[in-house]
């Protein structure tokens, strides 16, 4: 069993209880040092351009799944176990009480797959200024400039329009693709 590749499942949640659920699985992880079969815990989150009451547009994260977090993990009796005990968690998703692995194409639409680094480090084709296509998140299919390129986060900033100016976007480095 200790030869299986983590996979994503889908634990539900208390309404507001997801950042809380996140913070105590990961304590419990490095507590009982199961990094090696629990290896991330995800609240995916989109960016969202609101309207203040005055007329300013800001930038905020909304939960794209409110109520749900996803965790990359083997499933074992004690990774089940320390998941579905977190103060917080209703469930796992799936019938019954057996846990179905998100398919990799559901990994992929929700943009949170990190087996699939098209940067590997040192292979990075990339300057300021390049125009670069957004694949995935809320941004999917928008065409921008690149104004920041950060290795160690792996993270980028591209200069976008929205709604007729121009916005930074921070995103994954791995979520563009150079045109």
């Amino acid at each position: 069993m200790d030869n299986q590749k983590p996979r994503w499942y889908v634990v539900h949640t208390y309404s507001g209880h997801e950042n809380k659920v996140k913070t105590t699985i990961e304590k419990a992880v490095a507590n009982r040092n199961m990094e090696d079969i629990i290896a991330r815990v995800e609240i995916p989150v989109e960016q969202v351009v609101e309207t203040t009451k005055t007329g300013k547009e800001k930038i905020r994260e909304r939960k794209i799944f409110p109520s749900y977090v996803l965790v990359k993990m083997i499933m074992t009796d004690e990774s089940w176990y320390v998941v579905r005990n977190t103060k917080g968690v209703t469930g796992f998703v799936g019938p019954g009480s057996k846990p179905v692995p998100l398919s990799e194409d559901e990994v992929l639409a929700m943009g949170i797959d990190d087996d699939t680094q098209r940067y590997a480090d040192g292979d990075i084709d990339l300057e300021l200024g390049d125009n670069v296509k957004i694949m995935r998140g809320p941004f999917r299919d928008h065409i921008g400039k690149l104004t920041e390129l950060n290795l160690e986060k792996r993270e980028v900033k591209i200069s976008v329009d929205l709604f007729g100016r121009q916005t930074l976007v921070t995103l994954e480095l791995e979520s563009i693709e150079k045109l």
